[in-house]
């Protein structure tokens, strides 16, 4: 499973800058994006859990998590009102897992700011407003299609479109009133039933708060002060230096440590932004070792070990048996599966067990 996350935010914001330091790329942040361009990375998760696991079991290879992001080099708004790539690329947006909003703070006059002048919360509520801007008109468009179906439908076809029109008017209601989706009291039934439609204010939203390298040090008192103002249960804000982040990303592990110390900075932007992500996005890892292959795999929390094998491959979960379960920390201790089997720590689980973050796991199956 491979996690997606868009990254969108004003122009001139620090997005490209960002999208460099997640990614290791090298997008020339000078160049203005053109309308309808995206930039798409890969990186990898270092989960130091992959790394003990690999001293521990010696495989011939070790795969860990990655996360795609998408740098959009658009307005949402524009994307919404345009026509073809841009259509494209609104699509592109809506299937990610989660977004990041990049939202200015440093100060460049170089650079200067698309609305004139520097206010987080003026910029955070453009934003706001150009999501609820594309889920409303998503929403605009399938109730009139219901309207239309509506006045060919026999009386016992009326039902289930009766229902959908009233639950879009209910979150339609909620975005006029500058309520996101993610945070309007729907039921389970209700959320599963607008899956599809992949509104992006229903999407977890990760806001990162652009400083500048002066502001480094206020940094924490800055981000509680914005997380008092703006963290939800599903939204969080972090605040960070794209351009300190961007340049640490372009050095050797051993000096970017050195040099993230003399900034007083005790982990990197990015395993800052993966570990607030998963939280977000309410993922657990959990790690096989198939196939002289130890690899780490993100599910969301709760997942049962049939679902959680059918994210290996469909087959496992259609031919599920059963599952050897260890937890890392007892794998850790015991210094080996063989021991841990000698233990009596390596436990089989049927199809109701709850996968765990770390566990470690063996899939039995038969097709």
């Amino acid at each position: 499973m491979n996690i997606e996350i868009g990254i969108i935010g004003l122009p001139q914001s620090g997005r490209t800058t960002l999208f460099n330091a997640l990614t290791g790329g090298e997008v020339d942040t000078a160049k203005r994006t053109q309308a309808g361009e995206a930039h798409v990375g890969v990186a990898s998760f270092a989960d130091p859990r992959l790394d003990t696991l690999t001293d521990i079991l010696k495989p011939k290879k070790t795969v860990p998590i990655t996360v795609s992001y998408i740098d959009i080099g658009a307005s949402v708004k524009g994307l919404v009102e345009g026509k073809g790539i841009g259509g494209q690329l609104l699509a592109q947006l809506s299937k990610v897992d989660a977004l990041i909003n990049v939202v200015r703070e440093f100060q460049d006059d170089s650079i200067p700011h698309s609305e004139g002048s520097l206010d987080v919360a003026r910029d955070i509520a453009a934003m706001n407003l150009e999501m609820a801007f594309s889920d409303l008109a998503i929403i605009e468009r399938r109730l009139g299609r219901i309207e239309e179906s509506l006045k060919g439908a026999r009386p016992a076809e009326r039902q289930p479109f009766l229902h959908e029109q009233e639950l879009l008017a209910k979150i339609k209601g909620g975005l006029e009133e500058e309520v996101p989706i993610r945070e309007q009291a729907l039921t389970e039934e209700e959320t599963r039933a607008i899956n599809n439609f992949q509104f992006l204010t229903a999407k977890p939203l990760l806001i990162v708060v652009n400083i500048g390298e002066d502001r480094l040090p206020e940094a924490e008192t800055f981000e509680t002060e914005l997380s008092s103002n703006y963290s939800r249960p599903r939204c969080r804000v972090i605040a960070l230096c794209g351009k300190v982040e961007m340049e640490l990303a372009q050095l050797d592990s051993e000096t970017a440590a050195t040099w993230r110390a003399e900034f007083g900075l005790t982990e990197s932007g990015f395993a800052r932004i993966i570990r607030v992500s998963y939280e977000l996005l309410g993922l657990v890892s959990f790690f096989t070792t198939a196939s002289a292959e130890v690899r780490a795999w993100p599910v969301p929390g709760g997942t049962a070990a049939p679902v959680a094998a059918g994210k290996i491959h469909s087959d496992m979960e259609r031919g599920f048996i059963r599952a050897e379960v260890i937890s890392f920390n007892d794998l850790v201790k015991c210094g080996s599966l063989a021991e841990a089997r000698k233990q009596g720590l390596l436990r089989t689980e049927g199809k109701t067990y709850t996968v765990q973050d770390g566990d470690v796991i063996t899939f039995l199956f038969n097709v």
